[in-house]
């Protein structure tokens, strides 16, 4: 048997075929070997194909050879444009892919490109601002180092706005008449003229006067001299919220331009620390009381920028006590300061546009002006009237209002001063209702007519009469004070806009009470004495069981010494995670705002609502610890909120409850954290909403 013969050299060392017509360009090109070189199976293939065309049983010669060969030279073309054609597709289908994931990375890049390019412009707005607030606070540096206060620079640009007016004159842009007319527009509203035209120096004349004629065709009203004769004021006198409002409200109407003065007791244990420049004067004055004239000593000084009176008398001892209030002879003490405050008024010759008083304490101004003092050079002066709650009111016999100088015959009816169930007495309260020009019901949470038909104050009949100047205001936050972008005492101040530092302060809280540091939510109480304790006990268990960390603070005195005593001695030595703070401490309590993701609240039913809106100012959650004991109570509340902050705290967080709010925290970051965000920008401060209604209350009944 003849023994086969492999034979490879005329089909391998055959020529290349010809160029295929209509692609010539390959035949300039090596063939590539598919992906994976002679181990690729389809390699494979060829070759074996390629190796049949060469097998011979008859040796090289003869036409059969002949025959063989010719097929398979052409069969070894067909091979060969079979790979040429794969192999340009298989690069084909490679480029393909090639493209593809290029495509999908460039939109990777682009997205990410776009992601970091809104963070450099949110990174960029935040340093524009903290540059234009460095270059502000540079500016009062470099003044007073060169020993100029900041006062006189205000004052210069002024005069220099002044002087440009005689350029424009004499230059022939305006006649002298224009001038005349532009001067005493600008010398009239000095105050808000010398915070509008700040950046003059740079700008041309016409540019100036364009801005000029425009401001000034503007409807300007001329600013206010107000006195406020109250019984407490912030930081220097406090024992509730009469203090923080008449502070607020004070700075809000000062900053717009007006002069507000407040007249104060001299109180033994008043805080000196927050009066600048107090003197003593070197004259003494007398007031009218029981009979009698008593000299008062005068104190001077400011506190945040409010010009402050204190009163002194000097042969009585009603204001050298512990405490501000709450001793039987109160009315004889503030009838006295009422009295003493309206002497000082015109021997001073001070001739306020609106005397704003406060609660029942100062209320017996209001006839105490329209009977006595309106006559000696106060004609023109007008009375507001504020109260923080109607149900104090101060009910006295009549003929004490002989000690002050009152006629109680004229006062002692119906329509007057005589209250309205013990006829017998007269109500101090409702006398400042009757009297006053204005009167505004400090409430953030009832409406005007909740208010005017409550039957627990017994006023309603009088409110009623009145009810044409009665107006309700919902209360403010101090902005300078209770803002963490400004906040003095925290370790990082931060805002809606940039919330790195509330991370800091958690963990600069957790370190100051010796929690362990971690991602815990804390959960924060400034207890105001209105939570029922065993709700607060039921808070804390579900606080606990979750792995938060809380904290207990309270406001009006001493763990100690207190009804909280049980919750302390229930927890402080079962669980770590609970932190109590014996002592007020009003910085430790902005930390606390500062530090904490959840702030425990009495309820919504507080009428200034003041730890809620701190607590939202400062990114916190205010949760309410007390609900309406049935859902319609609960409901029919709804209606009687009165101011935007108020309504927006009822929307949101009116029926969270704790659990909730944990929940929340945990398992939806993001919709917590934006919802957080919204609330910080919100108009919190004395100078958004609550300005607006006071200065329509003074700008009514002012004098033009």
């Amino acid at each position: 048997m003849e023994t086969t013969r492999l034979v490879v050299g005329p089909a391998m060392r055959a020529p290349p075929p010809a160029p295929l017509p209509r692609a010539p360009r390959l035949r300039r090109r090596s063939l590539p070997l598919p992906r994976g070189g002679s181990h690729c199976p389809h390699f494979a293939r060829c070759a074996a194909r390629s190796t049949r065309c060469s097998y011979s049983r008859e040796g090289n010669g003869g036409p059969r050879s002949s025959k063989l060969r010719r097929e398979s030279s052409g069969t070894v073309r067909w091979d060969r444009e079979s790979l040429l054609f794969q192999g340009t597709h298989l690069r084909n289908d490679q480029r393909k892919g090639d493209i593809q994931e290029l495509f999908s990375q460039a939109q990777r890049n682009i997205l990410y490109l776009n992601k970091q390019r809104l963070l450099a412009m949110e990174e960029l707005k935040k340093l524009q601002d903290e540059n234009k607030l460095l270059l502000q606070e540079i500016e009062v540096l470099e003044t007073e180092v060169q020993g100029v206060p900041f006062e006189a620079v205000q004052l210069s640009r002024f005069c220099e706005l002044l002087l440009r007016i005689d350029s424009m004159v004499i230059s022939g842009m305006i006649s002298t008449q224009e001038a005349s007319d532009l001067r005493d527009k600008v010398v009239s509203n000095r105050s808000t003229i010398q915070r509008a035209f700040s950046d003059i120096h740079h700008k041309a004349n016409t540019e100036l006067l364009a801005e000029l004629r425009l401001f000034l065709r503007k409807p300007i009203e001329k600013p206010l001299h107000i006195v406020h004769i109250c019984s407490e004021l912030d930081p220097i006198a406090s024992c509730g919220s009469l203090s923080t409002y008449v502070a607020g409200v004070s700075c809000a109407v000062q900053g717009k331009g007006n002069l507000v003065e407040v007249i104060l007791p001299k109180y033994t244990s008043i805080n000196m620390d927050g009066i600048h420049a107090l003197r003593k004067a070197e004259a003494e004055y007398e007031s009218y009381f029981g009979g009698i004239w008593h000299k008062n000593r005068i104190w001077t000084g400011t506190s945040s920028g409010v010009g402050l009176i204190l009163i002194e008398p000097t042969q009585l001892s009603y204001f050298n006590r512990d405490m501000l209030c709450g001793y039987p002879d109160d009315f004889e003490r503030f009838s006295y300061f009422a009295r003493a405050s309206l002497d000082y008024i015109v021997k001073s010759g001070k001739q306020p546009d609106i005397l704003h008083i406060h609660n029942w304490e100062t209320a017996i101004v209001a006839p105490l002006f329209w009977d006595i003092f309106a006559h000696q050079g106060l004609e023109n002066t007008r009375i507001l009237l504020t109260c923080q709650d109607l149900d104090s009111q101060c009910l006295e016999e009549p003929n004490k209002l002989e000690m002050c100088g009152l006629d109680p015959r004229k006062l002692h009816r119906a329509d007057r001063l005589q209250d309205s169930h013990k006829t017998h007495l007269v109500n101090i309260l409702k006398g400042g209702i009757v009297y006053s020009n204005k009167v505004i019901l400090m409430s953030s949470i009832h409406s005007s007519d909740v208010l005017m038909r409550d039957p627990r104050h017994g006023l309603e009949a009088t409110l009623t009469a009145h009810k044409e100047k009665i107006m309700v205001s919902s209360h403010g936050l101090d902005g300078e004070f209770w803002d963490p972008s400004k906040d003095i005492y925290l370790p990082r101040r931060y805002s809606a806009n940039d919330m790195e530092g509330k991370s800091i302060c958690r963990e600069a809280l957790k370190r100051r009470l010796g929690f362990h540091s971690g991602s815990s939510i804390i959960v924060g109480c400034i207890f105001d004495g209105y939570s029922d304790i065993h709700n607060l006990k039921e808070a804390v268990h579900v606080a606990l069981r979750r792995s938060a960390q809380v904290i207990f603070m309270e406001k009006l005195g001493s763990v100690v010494n207190s009804s909280a005593q049980a919750l302390k001695e229930e927890f402080i030595n079962l669980d770590d995670n609970i932190a109590f703070i014996e002592e007020y401490d009003e910085t430790l309590a902005q930390l606390i705002y500062a530090g904490s993701d959840i702030i425990l609240c009495s309820s919504f039913e507080d009428p200034s609502l003041q730890i809620a809106i701190k607590a939202i100012k400062y990114g916190c959650a205010p949760v309410p610890i007390n609900f309406p004991i049935d859902e319609s109570r609960q409901s029919e509340g709804h209606d009687c909120h009165n101011g935007v902050m108020s309504k927006y705290i009822i929307s949101t967080y009116g029926e969270l409850s704790l659990l909730q709010a944990l929940e929340s925290f945990k398992n939806d970051p993001s919709s917590w954290n934006q919802q957080i965000k919204d609330g910080m920008v919100k108009g919190l401060a004395w100078d958004a909403e609550c300005y607006d209604l006071h200065w329509e209350a003074y700008s009514s009944i002012r004098k033009l």
